[in-house]
């Protein structure tokens, strides 16, 4: 009683689960022109019940749900796979699946991989599919396919993880959820030379990244989940060989990028100096919320993140507690979707949408240079997601 595909559209969804009564699904991962799709800013893996206006965006309140569970695909690297093709109008692919020489098909990347999926904090659960979609053939993914079990049965013989068929997950997601709940990927250890780490979290309003590099710490990524937002093709029929499905950016640092400028929402001081420090701790213990320990060197202190369903707050213990900011730059062609900066709130339009984000702690405002900075109040800085 599970259905899959590349993606699956919301009328098509609904119509399965009431007249063949499924209980899952999945569709692709996030994902810039593959294969002429494009489906980007929503729920980065793990599972969500989707709108029932737009099968790709998480819905807010159960009565407006898809009593579906859509599962992410495919196994996205949660360091590297976000930044391929940087600059260009489609991204490669890092990926579990078995085909790709660099990723799946390395048994050094897969373990590499499946430790962080086993060891990384998650909140309520961890998830990921493995195989490939069957047009590849077995001459590519076979041999690949095959060094990829043994590991996997290893893992649920040790206790690590357990193994379920789409519909025995949905079935599962379905009795711990009523809604979609809020989940992390973390990926403290790097297989690449570049040290990067990453957080990823989600809920049914919002996804947000982190990744440190070199010492700095930035948002690589925030996307806003409305369910009001019906997809391109809920009542007119596409009529190409693409289609585009999207979230709401309030930071894209894939699109908002080149190869020679990287967006991002990045920790500095009010002079514009880069605040370096050391590594991160993440603790999932507490339930629904994510909490990000971030020592600092340059001014000397930790800076506290708490990622919960509907916000984010920042805080900085240590010298200065209101010496520092958040500063979101983008490549210089890029038109943001920001049309109102209040010091409270952001007024944003996207493809047509109009939403906002706002801050109970800190003050928004344009800044020489920047597209957008966000200053603390008491050391503090708390933004809201859940506000349209």
């Amino acid at each position: 009683k599970s259905v899959g595909s590349w993606f699956i559209d919301a009328h098509t969804l609904k119509y399965m689960h009431d007249k063949y009564g499924i209980i899952a699904s999945c569709n692709c991962k996030d994902q810039i022109g593959t294969d002429g799709y494009t489906m980007w800013g929503g729920y980065w893996n793990q599972a969500y019940y989707p709108s029932k206006q737009n099968a790709y965006m998480p819905a807010q309140n159960a009565k407006n749900q898809i009593p579906v569970p859509i599962f992410r695909m495919l196994g996205s690297d949660p360091i590297h796979q976000y930044d391929q093709g940087l600059g260009t109008s489609r991204q490669r692919v890092i990926s579990l699946e078995p085909v790709y020489p660099k990723s799946g098909g390395d048994e050094k990347w897969c373990q590499w991989y499946f430790d962080e999926f086993v060891n990384g904090a998650s909140m309520g659960y961890a998830y990921t599919q493995v195989g490939q979609e069957n047009s590849f053939t077995w001459k590519r993914m076979g041999e690949a396919y095959e060094m990829q079990m043994p590991m996997i049965a290893r893992m649920k013989a040790e206790g690590k993880v357990v193994v379920k068929t789409l519909g025995e997950a949905g079935q599962w997601f379905k009795d711990h959820y009523e809604v979609t709940p809020p989940t992390s990927v973390t990926a403290l250890n790097d297989i690449s030379n570049k040290n990067l780490k990453t957080v990823w979290f989600n809920s049914r309003f919002y996804r947000a990244n982190l990744l440190w590099e070199k010492g700095t710490l930035r948002f690589r990524d925030i996307h806003v989940f409305d369910e009001k937002v019906a997809s391109d093709y809920l009542t007119k029929k596409g009529t190409t060989s693409r289609c585009n499905y999207y979230a709401l950016p309030f930071l894209d640092g894939f699109r908002w990028s080149t190869a020679e400028f990287i967006a991002g929402l990045r920790f500095q001081t009010p002079s514009g100096e880069k605040i370096v420090g050391g590594d991160p701790v993440v603790d999932d213990s507490t339930k629904n919320e994510l909490l990000v320990r971030w020592p600092t060197q340059k001014p000397k202190g930790e800076f506290v993140i708490r990622f919960t369903e509907q916000s984010t707050s920042i805080t900085f213990n240590g010298e200065a507690k209101d010496g520092w900011l958040l500063e979101l730059t983008s490549q210089k062609d890029v038109k943001t979707p920001f049309v109102k900066i209040d010091n409270k709130k952001v007024s944003c339009v996207y493809e047509n949408a109009p939403y906002s984000v706002s801050v109970s702690k800190g003050n928004f405002k344009k800044a020489t240079g920047a597209d957008l900075q966000i200053t603390p109040e008491g050391g503090s800085i708390k933004l809201n997601f859940s506000k349209r």
